[in-house]
């Protein structure tokens, strides 16, 4: 019993910061239909930025994550405007491989400024473990559990209750209506472009807290893909369960099994999901009559 309760609390913290990232993966989707194959790199790109507020500069924390955000919306924001948006109207193909290649293009820039290296991350969530009864978990899991879910719910308020969430729902249920009432599509793809990158950067900051500043974030991030397609491409709400699932699935798969069975439980989840449930969990069937 007290190694399945360690197990949980490390997966469910491990699947709400994978929820933040789907989450971008989502935003992006419900505003322009394209799948963002560099959410993962957007995530790597937070880890290092934040490394290089508060290590190489010594910026205070609140400072230092602040710059962080900050930086990450205008690298959202300058992707949309430079890359994308001149392929608005073109097929949904050609948006995507040039996200496929954007991926490459970020990694690259991360090897080429820092290194291929591990680096030493100052922690910022607590360290050691606390007793939960009988079993010791991770505090710095226990933390980012409350904290992620918190961001998400911030997410969810402001896709529900201010103008620029709800013109993005618009744009996601009819894009042609949407701009008969006069919303400005680019405007809307360039704040969801920004939106990803930021909730991209505060899970590569709790990431870098948790396992540290290395390339492998970026590996860690593809298991986004699962998550969003698991819980729906279109949900914010599947992002969150999905999340919550797959980390899950990884840590029992870890604890219990081993012989890294917990790479590719994901994925057999998802195939048994999609079986079912073609639009993941929570995601919106699309139905076209002829």
């Amino acid at each position: 019993m007290d190694q399945f309760l360690q197990l949980t609390v490390t997966g469910l913290g491990t699947g709400m910061i994978y929820a933040l990232a789907a989450v971008g993966f989502v935003v992006i989707y419900k505003a322009s239909d394209v799948i963002n194959f560099a959410q993962g790199d957007l995530l790597l790109f937070g880890t290092y930025l934040i490394f290089f507020s508060l290590v190489q500069i010594g910026l205070p924390w609140t400072v230092g994550v602040l710059l962080t955000m900050l930086v990450a919306a205008g690298i959202g924001l300058a992707v949309e405007r430079v890359v994308l948006r001149p392929l608005i109207g073109e097929p949904i193909i050609s948006m995507i491989m040039v996200t496929i290649g954007l991926s490459s293009v970020l990694r690259a820039i991360v090897h080429g400024i820092w290194g291929p290296q591990p680096r030493t991350f100052p922690s910022f969530l607590p360290e050691g473990g606390v007793m939960l009864g009988s079993a010791v978990v991770g505090a710095d899991r226990l933390v980012a559990i409350p904290l992620a879910l918190a961001l998400l719910a911030g997410l969810a308020l402001f896709f529900r209750h201010t103008r620029s969430g709800i013109a993005m729902r618009a744009i996601a249920d009819d894009q042609q209506a949407a701009l008969s009432m006069g919303i400005s599509i680019p405007r809307v793809f360039a704040t969801a472009w920004a939106l990803a990158a930021v909730t991209a950067a505060i899970g590569g900051i709790m990431l870098g807290n948790i396992v540290g500043v290395t390339p492998n974030v970026a590996q860690i991030g593809l298991r986004v893909f699962p998550v969003v397609i698991l819980g729906g491409l279109d949900s914010i709400r599947g992002a969150v369960v999905g999340g919550a699932i797959i980390g899950l699935l990884e840590i029992y798969a870890g604890g219990y099994v081993g012989h890294g069975l917990n790479l590719i439980v994901p994925y057999i989840a998802l195939i048994i999901v999609l079986m079912v449930r073609p639009y993941g969990l929570f995601g919106k069937e699309i139905i076209e009559r002829v």
